[in-house]
């Protein structure tokens, strides 16, 4: 589908553009980003394309960062070097971390310059997943939520229906048992808890539960909706027959057709299709639901950040950084990861993604998921890497069943309120 579009984009356009002789670029702007694995072709083609419109800019990526965590220690130590990228995309549940430091530019005075902007598809509720103390500190770039991947094949062979997939984690459990009983090494189910707290606060938001109190200072997640979700990730291991690998190893054995259902980031998809390839018949659904009333999803992926403080430089890299977060942007992430569209306009106009939710169903549950979803929690203070890793570590222990959901629960919300600021 992304070979296809980008040959309607050349198809389309001015043959005066496509004829424009090289000359050299009177800009040029560094760019970073993280996960290449995920953004390498999406970065490529969005760049390729902006140039070519743009032939007075030159875009080029400093080395990518493995992980968003990675990415945002990396803006920390060349914060105000001449190494400091003109804009990198930073995790939506790191931004605040820039804000409180003062890195970054506030887009608020670029996007008041320009009356239309909501036009463009940059509703409010999507510049608010950028917005911290006050500041627009990006522009939503890649947006997701956890979906529910299965292997219609095994599903078939444990006497379930592919049609009508669970909607109740009772109801995957019971499934997820039969698929293991299949043998030869396969595997009922994996939850992708491992990495950060994202698909943890999938299953606490989906209670209706929150990180921390409204006044942030005390951990709320230890209350029923955080004890709730931690039995349930205990019924995984149990009843699901979830055992304790590692991100890499589920995914990997997903893909080689021996796990039967995968919860994880519809970010993912486009990874999980080209590493499926025709070994089975992959599909996708929506997240059982745990509290139809209140149950909610994290909204995970990255924003575009503006780091440059030259202002003749500034408004080339928010061109750049509008163009990539715009319509034409969400047609390329879309398609080049499984994302859900950050822009308003994209999935309404055939120029864009009108069409490919039709032609494309793996890709619509994430799509009809995104009324469910609000802010990935965001940790206060300077401990919001060493919080995501604490939480981690203790959810690691109740999955490798060496700790129970309340003793897990009683350390983790111990730990992660002496790491939160006094």
């Amino acid at each position: 589908m992304q070979r296809r579009h980008l040959l309607a984009t050349a198809a389309i356009a001015p043959l005066g553009l496509l004829a424009t002789p090289a000359r050299a670029a009177s800009t040029e702007i560094l760019v970073h980003y993280p996960m290449p694995g995920f953004f390498k072709s999406v970065m490529d083609t969005i760049s390729t394309e902006y140039m070519r419109l743009n032939p007075d800019v030159k875009i080029n990526f400093a080395t990518p960062s493995p992980t968003y965590e990675d990415g945002l220690q990396l803006m920390l130590r060349q914060s105000g070097s001449a190494e400091m990228p003109d804009l990198s995309f930073i995790g939506l549940n790191r931004l605040r971390v820039l804000a409180e430091r003062n890195i970054g530019t506030d887009l608020t005075p670029f996007i008041k310059a320009e009356p239309g902007f909501a036009n463009e598809g940059f509703s409010d509720r999507l510049l608010n997943l950028a917005r911290f103390g006050g500041k627009q500190m990006g522009l939503a770039f890649a947006t997701s939520n956890p979906i529910f991947y299965y292997n219609a094949d095994l599903v078939r062979k444990a006497g379930g229906d592919p049609e009508n997939m669970p909607k109740s984690w009772d109801e995957v459990f019971k499934l997820a048992a039969r698929i293991q009983a299949l043998g030869d090494g396969v595997i009922g189910m994996s939850y992708r808890w491992q990495g950060d707290d994202w698909m943890f606060s999938a299953l606490l938001f989906g209670h209706g539960g929150t990180m921390l109190t409204p006044d942030e200072k005390k951990v709320a997640f230890n209350g029923p909706e955080g004890l709730a979700s931690l039995k349930l990730l205990d019924r995984m291991v149990k009843e699901g027959k979830m055992p304790a690998l590692t991100g890499d190893a589920a995914q990997q054995a997903f893909t080689a057709g021996k796990v039967g259902m995968a919860f994880w980031t519809t970010g993912a998809l486009r990874q999980t299709i080209n590493g499926v390839g025709t070994k089975f018949e992959l599909r996708t659904t929506a997240m059982p639901v745990i509290d139809a009333a209140k149950g909610r999803l994290p909204t995970g992926g990255n924003a575009a950040v503006m780091f440059t403080t030259d202002a003749k430089r500034q408004q080339e890299v928010f061109k750049f950084l509008k163009f990539a977060a715009g319509p034409y942007g969400a047609s390329v992430v879309v398609p080049g990861t499984g994302y859900v569209p950050n822009n308003d306009l994209a999935p309404k106009d055939d120029r864009y993604l009108g069409k490919f939710y039709q032609e494309n169903p793996l890709f619509r549950a994430g799509l009809n998921q995104m009324g469910l979803m609000i802010p990935w929690y965001s940790f206060p203070g300077n401990n919001g890497v060493k919080v995501t890793q604490t939480m981690v570590d203790n959810l690691a222990l109740l999955v490798e069943q060496k700790v129970s959901p309340e003793d897990c629960l009683k350390t983790m919300a111990a730990e992660v309120q002496k790491l939160l600021p006094r």
